[in-house]
């Protein structure tokens, strides 16, 4: 099955290309920032460029154990001493001798090529070469990686494993960051209840708080737990307004479609605060709202679990993301073939939850899983991408090429 040409776009439903644009268009990042060990930066986003204060490597050393020798010299050569890592040798290399030496031992002076120990006979206080010597073999140059002044870490990149090794080997001790963002959250409905209760009829447990809390901790904010809130205006409109004294973002999950029981958009009213957008061209999620109370971004999302995902990773992240500051990002996504046809209405952009894997032939194709309905939160966890359908996709055939979006780079067998 093909697309159509014409896009069929319900009235009144904004697209997540559009809405994106706008959520970001009105959001800047958190203007402070504060010092942090190196040790406790990790996550967090760096507030400004960092220079290197020295070169990487700080002076040019042996890549392997061997003999540092000039690569002119040929024949039977004079060991004249050892150069160790962290004690350097402290003579010259004259022609026809050289020094023992160990990984990551500064060069002697007068060497320009470390020749591995293999390729060397070694008699006594003598070796001799095997091979012909290169100028530069074997050796690491000071300033190679990275030289002094140049750029260590850029401005809003968040800091990995791999940064604060670096940050270390360059002496740096303590690094700027930004300040973390604040975000609060609630889920909202009478017929949540916690985990610590026996369930009544028509009862269900406040699961969107804990998926919640998971997904924050993904980032670097502070998450601050709001509990669960009754469908009553009054205190919907309180817990807007109290909490948006204290936050930079808030989310809730529920209470946003058209029911008589979805009070959220009135209770933002009441708060004082405003509503940018409502409503998504998105399955699932499309009764989101964006606004504002306070000083905090809101963002109320749908109540079904499947919704809950898809509208936090597709907006919710992205803007909080850009609170903090990190660098621009654009989530991956590839094309791949689906091994069997999948169903889809025109209308709403679609994420479908797959399983991305490879096939017998070594080549990577990407599976729906069944059950595909916004509340099936254990068919999302079985997932390990989304299936993205545009709006005007009246559905795929088997073999087709689909786009997907990975959850992590790592497959799992199943």
């Amino acid at each position: 099955m093909t697309s159509s040409a014409d896009p069929c776009r319900r009235p009144g439903l904004v697209p997540l290309e559009q809405a994106l644009k706008q959520i970001l268009g009105g959001i800047v990042p958190l203007p402070d920032d504060e010092w942090v060990p190196v040790h406790d930066a990790g996550g967090r986003i760096l507030a400004c460029d960092l220079q290197a204060p020295m070169p990487l490597p700080a002076f040019t050393n042996a890549a392997m154990d061997g003999y540092a020798v000039r690569a002119q010299d040929r024949g039977r050569l004079k060991i004249i001493g050892t150069a160790w890592a962290g004690k350097a040798f402290p003579g010259r290399v004259e022609a026809g001798t050289c020094v023992r030496i160990f990984t990551g031992a500064p060069l002697p002076e007068g060497a320009d090529a470390v020749v591995m120990q293999e390729q060397v006979v070694r008699e006594g206080d003598t070796v001799s070469l095997s091979a012909p010597v290169r100028p530069g073999e074997n050796v690491r140059r000071a300033g190679e990686d990275l030289e002094r002044g140049a750029v260590l870490l850029p401005e809003g990149k968040r800091l990995q494993a791999a940064d604060l090794g670096l940050l270390a080997a360059a002496g740096v001790s303590q690094v700027p960051v930004r300040l973390r963002p604040r975000v609060g959250f609630f889920s909202s409905g009478d017929e949540l209840r916690p985990l610590t209760e026996t369930l009544q009829p028509g009862q269900i447990y406040d699961s969107n708080r804990y998926a919640l809390k998971g997904l924050l901790r993904e980032l670097p904010v502070v998450a601050c737990d709001l509990g669960a809130q009754p469908d009553d205006l009054e205190r919907l409109g309180a817990c807007l307004r109290l909490a948006a004294e204290h936050t930079d973002v808030l989310i809730s999950t529920g209470g946003a479609s058209v029911g008589e029981a979805d009070l959220l958009r009135q209770a933002l009213i009441l708060a004082g605060g405003e509503i940018h957008l409502w409503r998504l061209a998105l399955k699932p999620g499309k009764p989101l709202i964006f606004g504002r109370v306070g000083r905090a971004w809101y963002f109320g999302l749908p109540g079904n679990p499947v919704s809950v995902h898809v509208t936090f990773q597709q907006l919710v992240r992205p803007a909080i993301w850009r609170l903090t500051g990190g660098r621009p990002y654009r989530p991956l996504r590839l094309q791949v073939p689906c091994t069997q046809p999948l169903r889809k209405e025109p209308g709403r952009l679609e994420f479908q939850r797959g399983r991305l894997h490879y096939d017998s032939d070594g080549k990577l194709v990407v599976t729906a899983l069944s059950g595909q309905g916004s509340h099936q939160l254990a068919a999302l966890c079985r997932a390990n991408c989304y299936i993205v359908l545009p709006a005007d996709s009246r559905g795929v055939s088997a073999g087709e090429t689909v786009t997907v979006e990975p959850f992590t780079t790592d497959l799992f067998d199943d």
